[in-house]
């Protein structure tokens, strides 16, 4: 009885714990002159997850926008006034949908940026070990969807287009 007990309390989803120093988001946006890069390595990330059958059950994340450092403090500050970020400090994401297949992971979800909500698709991978999920994906978004106003430079505009990259990893016992 304590045997099948044990096997069936070790089978149910749990939340996993963050493994901090290991977690990190950054994203890219492009002007014809040159690329921005900026990295976050606060963001908070929490899974509910079956160990046994190695599945991703639901996913949340919450990044400090002015967490992001680009390596050039006026191009940061500039972009925190881009963004709104007294008035919206957080990006949000929660998860509707998760399909994995082998290393493959697709998570569909609500993020919300800027004061909008939309639907958004992360690609990526989940690496399974022990008593360990290490998680590596990345997104792309509008500017423009999320009605923040496209800065520019010598008056040309970025690229609508802002892609994300991520790694999480996540501990259980």
């Amino acid at each position: 009885m304590l045997l099948a007990a044990a096997a069936i309390t070790g089978a149910q989803p749990r939340i996993a714990e963050t493994l901090q120093g290991e977690c990190w988001i950054s994203y890219r946006l492009v002007h014809p002159l040159h690329a921005i890069e900026a990295k976050s390595l606060s963001p908070e990330y929490k899974v509910e997850l079956d160990p046994t059958t190695k599945e991703i059950k639901t996913v949340t994340a919450q990044v400090d926008v002015t967490t992001f450092d680009s390596g050039n403090s006026n191009r940061d500050s500039h972009a925190m006034e881009v963004i709104d970020a007294l008035t919206y400090p957080d990006v949000e994401f929660t998860s509707t949908s998760i399909v994995q297949k082998d290393d493959s992971l697709f998570v569909t979800g609500k993020l919300t940026f800027h004061g909008v909500t939309k639907e958004i698709t992360m690609a990526g991978t989940a690496q399974w070990q022990s008593n360990r999920l290490d998680v590596f994906g990345a997104f792309t978004i509008g500017l423009t969807e999320f009605k923040v106003d496209r800065p520019s430079l010598l008056m040309i505009p970025v690229e609508d287009k802002l892609s994300f990259t991520l790694a999480a990893a996540f501990s259980w016992k």
